[in-house]
């Protein structure tokens, strides 16, 4: 699995997003300017988060965009596949897709098991969580351990 540019840019969008305290809606240039994002390339990822149904966006000299939902009600997951698509590709294929022979046939289930375990990250994170500071115990847990850490 492999975070994007662009998945990575709609996170935290997002997040400048759910971290407003009056819900008001913000312009693509305070969300691109608070995080850092090139504008350019975050007005190609607001469209997507509006037809996932994550942001509202309102035209006009008060227009701008904010969550189409509360912030608990939006994981992290929501917001990939609203850009990426499915979260693990095997050779551009779902794993459960993927048709293997002989000796490479296990592999399948290594791959469902990646899955499912990206799966269990994604969604158990909230945008809530991430404006709060915080991480559920599983996650929290999972980054506590050092070897986490290590690039290998």
């Amino acid at each position: 699995m492999r975070i994007s540019a662009r998945g990575d840019y709609a996170v935290r969008a997002c997040l400048e997003l759910a971290v407003r305290p009056d819900d008001a809606p913000l312009s693509a240039e305070a969300i691109a300017t608070g995080q850092d994002i090139p504008r350019r390339f975050l007005e190609g990822i607001l469209p997507d988060l509006r037809r996932a149904d994550i942001i509202l966006s309102q035209r006009g000299a008060r227009g701008g965009h904010r969550l189409a939902r509360a912030p608990e009600d939006v994981t992290v997951a929501d917001v990939i596949r609203a850009v990426e698509g499915p979260l693990v590709y095997v050779r551009d294929d779902r794993p459960s897709d993927v048709e293997l022979r002989g000796t490479a046939t296990p592999l399948v289930n290594v791959w469902v098991a990646l899955r499912a375990n990206v799966r269990a990250v994604l969604e158990s994170v909230t945008l809530a969580d991430l404006a709060d500071g915080r991480l559920p115990n599983d996650i929290a847990n999972l980054v506590a351990d050092p070897g986490a850490w290590e690039q290998e």
